[in-house]
């Protein structure tokens, strides 16, 4: 969750300002690189609960995720009630998110005995890039990309990527702007080993998550061979 990706294209032509292109292009490839490092090193999760306004909502009954996956079946995170749940919010566009995804990817497969569920819901994205994006990276759980707007905000999503962690009792346990299978795999344990007294509570990686426009408004626009 940084400030944004960039996309390096193909160099422009010969002109009087070349120069100041390739400075431009270097600054833009330095703060990809940057984006990508404050992504990774805020994969950390609080055990306090003093992350600010943000902490309200846990230990809250998880709000409604219903709706159709890219697939055409039915969504519903109650179906999944006594098990434990992972609510991705995501985005193609989003450098952090592709950063991630390895690492859910990693979780899903840990858990593949049906004790942990996981739904993405994609945020200001559009089907064909999610298809792609699953159908190079991995991940064979359910995507939610239409209607979506509601959910985001049930949740109180500012920006990608950020996961919810839900308890098999329909409770918000943790959130994480950013996450690894071991953090997430640790956050579960810290709960059932503590009978729920303990709430893994709100990741704290000191960045905003970023939106469409902010990714927009520095970067070019994708042109999709990176994904």
């Amino acid at each position: 969750m940084t400030e944004t990706e960039t996309e390096t294209g193909t160099e422009p032509t010969a002109s009087p300002s070349h120069g100041v292109g390739s400075t431009r292009t270097v600054s833009l490839a330095v703060g990809a690189v940057l984006a990508l490092l404050i992504g990774v090193l805020g994969w950390q999760v609080l055990v306090a609960d003093d992350a600010g306004i943000r902490s309200e909502i846990i230990g809250r009954a998880a709000p409604a995720v219903v709706g159709t996956d890219l697939d055409g079946e039915p969504v519903d995170i109650d179906r999944w009630r006594g098990s434990w749940v992972v609510v991705n919010f995501f985005a193609t566009w989003c450098v952090p998110c592709r950063v991630e995804h390895p690492e859910l990817v990693e979780f899903a497969e840990r858990h593949d005995d049906g004790s942990v569920h996981m739904v993405s819901v994609a945020f200001d994205d559009r089907a064909d890039e999610i298809r792609q994006f699953f159908d190079e990276r991995g991940g064979d759980w359910p995507v939610l990309a239409t209607d979506t707007g509601g959910i985001a905000l049930d949740y109180g999503v500012r920006g990608v990527p950020e996961s919810f962690l839900v308890s098999p009792a329909g409770q918000i346990v943790g959130i994480f702007y950013g996450v690894t299978a071991e953090a997430l795999d640790d956050a579960i344990e810290m709960f059932e080993r503590s009978d729920g007294e303990e709430l893994p509570g709100v990741a704290d990686d000191g960045v905003e998550p970023i939106t469409r426009d902010e990714a927009d408004a520095v970067a070019p626009a994708s042109t999709g061979d990176d994904r």
